[in-house]
């Protein structure tokens, strides 16, 4: 995970708010995406689906340099 950053919102936020998440599934679904967008306030939307929550997409946020994690979550509404 060293190349890999995690914003103060994502460590006293998201994962107290789904502490199901796992920061290794974030940076897999950032190596591995199905889709990444470009999202306003310069940051970005990657999509990915990760086999230990049945195969459900995960939608990880990141700040502009792609390796600072801010936000993820289920995604239900992703279309390819």
């Amino acid at each position: 995970m060293g190349k890999y950053k995690f914003t103060e919102y994502f460590e006293n936020e998201v994962i107290r708010k789904r502490p199901y998440l796992r920061k290794g599934w974030c940076i897999q679904v950032i190596e591995n995406p199905i889709k990444v967008e470009p999202q306003e306030h310069n940051r970005f939307r990657f999509w990915g689906s990760i086999s230990e929550i049945g195969g459900k997409i995960l939608r990880v946020i990141t700040l502009e340099d792609k390796r600072t994690i801010h936000n993820a979550f289920p995604d239900r509404s992703f279309k390819p």
